[in-house]
């Protein structure tokens, strides 16, 4: 049976994603299920999700031993094995994607972190994973650093459809709006087919609410102590307001006359780090239409069990959350230095999860050579 609660998430214009893959979900029909049973329609993945999944159980065990006796390299491994869990997801999501007229039913696929400072190299693989995953409704992921604006505008204009990640600040995602809005711009010079091409924007919260908590904690005032747990709706709330903006007006008309599609924003890094919140805080408390929110399945089954969806709660709010981050600065946090730390654990984080599948797949083919 549909969950009541998610289906009123659905219904409240949240499209719901889950925040992994694994070759289990797929063999068992677990996937599928979350699709009839649990309103999902699309999933992300990312380094960490690919290792913890090689990590366990044996459902890559055939695939592994076919790599060692043909003496692939790591990497080819490593690109081969994601990339054939991404193409039956893709497969199982091809229904969605048809009747949402390919707004969602979407999976991404991440480029190699290590090159997130490095342009040139991501626009090469994010066209290659493009290549190889060959389905309509794949998204390469692409982060948000400086080197990787450009990217995602050359991609786009390739007509590649790309998910941006690992986006902290809205000055950022103002900028990665932008990067979109070139791409579309040039990909229609190019004579590609806007209506081909999607894209969201991965702003993340909980990691906000993380570092800033830390920090007020460190400043110890009443004050401070008053504004944990707020700074990451907040950000979101004003991140709404900007994506409001931005596709509105002549600039954005001219290229929706063309078949563009809204670059979406989508809510990651929802599972809350601090039991002392609600379990569900980043999922009611950011509830808008035109939105993904991309959940680990724990966070998604905590929705379907207890959460309270009490509609729209981020449109008109821009003033609201703009005081939280005005109260913030009075009281001391660098927000400037915040988002700058974030975006460099983030990518850190990425090139560890990224080591640790590297290696897990070079010891996997050691074991079938």
């Amino acid at each position: 049976m549909s969950n009541d609660r998610l289906a009123a998430l659905a219904a409240a214009g949240i499209s719901i994603w889950l925040d992994d893959l694994s070759r289990e979900r797929l063999r068992t029909g677990n996937l599928q299920e979350l699709i009839t049973e649990k309103h999902v329609v699309g999933v992300t993945t990312n380094p960490t999700i690919f290792a913890n999944a090689l990590s366990h159980g044996e459902a890559y065990d055939q695939q592994v031993r076919e790599l060692a006796s043909r003496g692939a390299s790591v990497e080819d491994a490593i690109r081969e094995i994601t990339v054939a869990d991404v193409q039956e997801a893709c497969d199982v999501f091809s229904g969605t994607w048809e009747t949402t007229g390919a707004v969602d039913g979407r999976v991404s696929l991440e480029v190699d972190p290590n090159l997130a400072r490095d342009t040139d190299r991501t626009v090469a693989q994010a066209s290659d994973l493009w290549k190889a995953v060959d389905r309509p409704n794949l998204l390469v992921k692409i982060p948000a650093t400086e080197q990787g604006l450009p990217a995602i505008t050359r991609a786009i204009a390739e007509g590649i459809s790309v998910n941006v990640t690992l986006i902290f600040s809205v000055e950022r995602y103002r900028l990665v709006m932008g990067a979109y809005l070139d791409g579309l711009e040039q990909a229609a010079a190019n004579g590609q087919q806007l209506a081909g091409i999607a894209s969201v924007a991965s702003f993340f919260v909980s990691r906000v609410d993380t570092e800033i908590d830390k920090r007020l904690e460190k400043i110890g005032t009443d004050e401070a102590l008053a504004l944990r747990g707020k700074a990451g709706i907040a950000n979101s709330r004003l991140a709404y307001a900007a994506f409001q903006e931005v596709f509105a007006g002549p600039r954005w008309e001219a290229l929706a006359k063309q078949g563009a599609r809204k670059q979406r924003p989508l809510w990651a890094s929802t599972g809350v780090k601090n039991p002392a919140y609600p379990d569900t805080m980043y999922v009611t408390e950011l509830v808008v239409a035109d939105v993904v929110n991309t959940m680990p399945e724990k966070t998604l089954d905590a929705v379907a069990d207890h959460a309270e969806i009490d509609g729209d709660r981020v449109t008109g709010r821009g003033a609201e959350a703009q005081h939280v981050f005005d109260e913030l600065e009075r009281v001391g946090i660098d927000l400037t230095d915040v988002f700058v730390v974030l975006e460099d654990e983030g990518v850190d984080k990425f090139e560890k999860s990224w080591g640790e599948l590297t290696e897990s797949v070079r010891e996997q083919l050691d074991g079938a050579r």
